[in-house]
This record gives structure tokens, C-alpha cells and sequence, in this order.
């Protein structure tokens, strides 16, 4: 009897198993439906996407629309391509990355386990900054910008990333060093051992998960925002989400759809990439001490 009871558990535990996985899989093929339709209409021809079949395969692949895309596509007035756009982004990005994540480990550093006074409100004055909505500081922002020669520039745009990075990258790191052995900073200040020296040789190597959470962060934001790169540059310092916004992809009065298509995965391969290589770290990172503190 009670062999029967656990074969029919096992079979009732087997099939709900195989309902939560047929629900899952659905929602999986559900979310990357519009990823599909977007690739496989980047590779068709002009003709054959007029003709119908949006999720039909290609008869044959036809990779026009992305060399349009990146050396041609039309931005405004301007038919220079993805490319420009690109390495704005790349550039803003990276800098943009780098430096936040650089002075917020710093900054997690100094308030979590070398105090000063009133280093409690000097955080939570830091961290009010990430409250604070971005549309708030636009006219601003673009005041002091101007006044200081970095107006409608990639520079600047570039700056205001960095300022409003760091209150993020700073509690990241300040609730992951909350954390550390305060027994071992304490042993390294009776050795002598310095603020700077105990930072690069042991806080920064043990702080990797956060630092990565950091870098995806930081740089996920950057690369898509819109608000700011709209309305901190022009043209020469666009960056690719303004410039995939204001594409104008017509001839002889036909949307071409493919070249839209294929500039719009050119868009977002970047940060696709960096989440498929680091992604797995993220969560790591958040659990090794993000959200603590």
C-alpha cells in the first residue's frame, strides 16, 4: 500500500514537473519571438518582406540590410551608418564604466571599514543621488554644462554618467565591504599596513563579484539610455540609441524593414554580450554582499 501511494506521488510530481516546464518554455518562446522576427527580417531581402511571412526563414539569406545599416543608414540629414553612433557609445560607456566603479570601490571602502565622522551622513547624502529623477536635473545639468565649455558634447555626456554612476557603484561596494572581517582591517592597522596598501592587496581582489555587478550595471545604463544622450549632444556625439531613434530607412517611399531590423540588433549586441559572458556573475555578485548592508 505504501509503495502505491509514493508510484502515484512520483507520477503526480513527474507530471506537474512537465506542466511547470511546458509553462516556462512557453514563456521563453514567447519572449524571444521579437528577437527571432528581427533576425530573420535582417536577412531577408526588401522583396521577400513585402511579400508576407513575417515569421517564415529566409529563402535565402541576404545580409544587405546590415551592411546598409552599418555603413549607410540614414540619421537625420546625415547617411553615414551604425558605426559613428557606435563608437560614441563605446566610448561614453567604457569611461563611464570604469571611473564610477573605480571611486565608488573607494568610496564602499572608506565608509565601510576605515570611518570617519560623519561618514554615516556623507553616504546617506551620496546615496540620495540615486533617488533623485533624471528629467529633475536636465536644465541643470545642461546649464552647468554649457558653463563649463562641455556642452552638446560627448565629454559631457559622458561626465554625467560618471556623476550620476557613482552613488550606485559607491553602495554596491560599501554593502559588500560592510561585510569583510573588521577583525583583519583592525590586525592590518596594528601591523601597520595602510589604507591604500590594505585596498590593493587585499579589499579590491576579494570585492571581483561586486565589481562585476558594478561593470553590468554601469554600463547596461549607459548604453541604453536615451534621456540624457538625446538631450546632451548632436549629432557628431550621438550615441547609438539617439541615432537608432532617428532613422529614417525609406526608399523610393518603402520602409526598408531589414535595415531597421539589423541596426536595431547592432543596437543591443553589446550589452546582449555582456550579459551572456558575465551575466551568470551578477547574481553571484548581488548575493556576495549587493544587497546587504
Amino acid at each position: 500500500m505504501h509503495d502505491i501511494v509514493l508510484g502515484e506521488r512520483s507520477t503526480t510530481d513527474r507530471i506537474l514537473r512537465a506542466l511547470v516546464y511546458a509553462i516556462l518554455i512557453g514563456f521563453v518562446l514567447f519572449y524571444l519571438a521579437p528577437l527571432y522576427v528581427m533576425v530573420v527580417t535582417s536577412v531577408k531581402s526588401l522583396e521577400e518582406i513585402l511579400a508576407g511571412g513575417l515569421l517564415n526563414l529566409p529563402k535565402k539569406l541576404d545580409f544587405y540590410g546590415w551592411d546598409e545599416a552599418w555603413n549607410n543608414a540614414c540619421v537625420g540629414t546625415e547617411c553615414r551608418g551604425m558605426a559613428p553612433f557606435m563608437i560614441n557609445s563605446l566610448i561614453a560607456s567604457t569611461l563611464a564604466t570604469i571611473i564610477p566603479t573605480a571611486i565608488g570601490a573607494l568610496n564602499g571602502y572608506a565608509l565601510s571599514l576605515w570611518r570617519f565622522k560623519g561618514s554615516e551622513l556623507f553616504f546617506g547624502m551620496l546615496l540620495f543621488g540615486a533617488f533623485i529623477p533624471f528629467q529633475i536635473v536636465l536644465l541643470p545639468m545642461a546649464s552647468f554644462l554649457g558653463w563649463i565649455g562641455w556642452s552638446s558634447s560627448l565629454t559631457g555626456l559622458t561626465f554625467t554618467y560618471i556623476v550620476y554612476g557613482l552613488p550606485f557603484t559607491t553602495l554596491y561596494f560599501r554593502n559588500f565591504f560592510v561585510s569583510f572581517p573588521i577583525d583583519l582591517v583592525n590586525a592590518a592597522k596594528i601591523d601597520g599596513i595602510g589604507y591604500f596598501r590594505f585596498f590593493w592587496r587585499v579589499a579590491l581582489p576579494s570585492s571581483v563579484p561586486i565589481m562585476i555587478v558594478s561593470v553590468i550595471w554601469q554600463f547596461t545604463n549607459t548604453w541604453n539610455d536615451f534621456l540624457f544622450a538625446s538631450t546632451m549632444t548632436k549629432l557628431e556625439s550621438a550615441t547609438v540609441m539617439v541615432a537608432l531613434n532617428n532613422f529614417v530607412e525609406v526608399a523610393n517611399g518603402v520602409k526598408r524593414y531589414n535595415v531597421d531590423m539589423a541596426a536595431a540588433i547592432i543596437a543591443g549586441l553589446p550589452t546582449l554580450v555582456v550579459y551572456l559572458v558575465a551575466g551568470r556573475y551578477f547574481l553571484r555578485g548581488l548575493m556576495a554582499g549587493a544587497v546587504k548592508g
